[in-house]
């Protein structure tokens, strides 16, 4: 058996093992976690679980497909990058978790824009399904299904983590974080999607941008890049979909959306990079 230093076991704690024949993982307590066809592992046992399908739903999750695919968020992508390569270069290997991954467009992103020699490249997710997909379309990543409340990875593995809008720990990401680790969010600026709230709120007010960092970070960098997008009618409603809004959205409001004459949707990103600091 090889020790894969990343892994624990997600009901004891202990190091996972990864068995060469059976290509599972198992660690001194005999729990056991097979290893999917598709490459991922789950580590979300069901006694953790609060649903039976956790995370966004199919529905969800092909609309941020059919989205982000469209390329759309390319620009907030290739920022993060840059923004990576700007601070990490010196860092080799560099250990990088896309924390609430999703479908790993923007791990697929950081593979192929980062000018870093030696990326190890990690996303975990809640959804099953999303982590399926992500698996098949990044094979030289490691993709895992748990929550990011409870992450089975050891201690200080990180070099950096980085999450666009996905809810997280501050304990875990502290945890996880190697002594001299790296934080990158993504969050909303002021007037992100301004246009499609329009539609839907009577009072439109800007975001408050998310200026604190979590205790024992020290700020690095922030960029704001705002820009405009102009998406056909279906994928306005994938764009809004993906929104913690959409619920508020009536089918009137929707109809209203789809058939805009030439509707142009700001929109607004906070990119900010902290390093640990104690």
């Amino acid at each position: 058996m090889l020790t894969h230093m990343s892994y624990i076991c997600p009901i004891c704690q202990s190091p996972l093992k990864l068995h060469q024949a059976s290509q599972g993982y198992y660690c001194d307590n005999k729990h056991h976690f097979d290893l999917a066809k598709e490459g991922y592992l789950n580590l979300f046992p069901v006694q953790q679980k609060k649903s039976k399908e956790p995370g966004d739903s199919r529905a969800m999750m092909r609309a941020r497909r059919n989205f982000l695919e469209a390329g759309f968020y390319q620009p907030m992508a290739d920022a993060i990058a840059a923004m990576l390569d700007r601070h990490c270069l010196a860092t080799t290997p560099l250990h990088v978790l896309d924390m609430g991954c999703g479908e790993g467009y923007y791990s697929r992103q950081l593979e192929a824009k980062s000018h870093h020699q030696d990326l190890d490249l990690h996303g975990a997710d809640i959804a099953k399904n999303a982590i399926l997909a992500a698996a098949k379309k990044q094979p030289d990543a490691r993709f895992i299904v748990a929550s990011n409340n409870r992450l089975p990875y050891s201690d200080a593995f990180f070099d950096v983590i980085f999450r666009v809008y996905a809810p997280s720990n501050d304990n875990e990401i502290k945890r996880l974080l190697n002594a001299d680790g790296k934080l990158l969010t993504v969050t909303p600026g002021p007037r992100h999607l301004w246009q499609l709230r329009e539609y839907i709120y009577p009072d439109v007010k800007q975001h408050a941008v998310e200026g604190k960092l979590p205790e024992g970070f020290t700020h690095i960098e922030t960029q704001r890049l705002p820009f405009t997008i102009q998406p056909d009618q279906e994928q306005r409603i994938a764009l809004l979909d993906m929104t913690p809004f959409a619920w508020r959205a009536k089918p009137h409001m929707r109809q209203q959306i789809m058939h805009a004459e030439g509707l142009e949707i700001e929109t607004d990103f906070v990119i900010t990079l902290a390093q640990k600091s104690g």
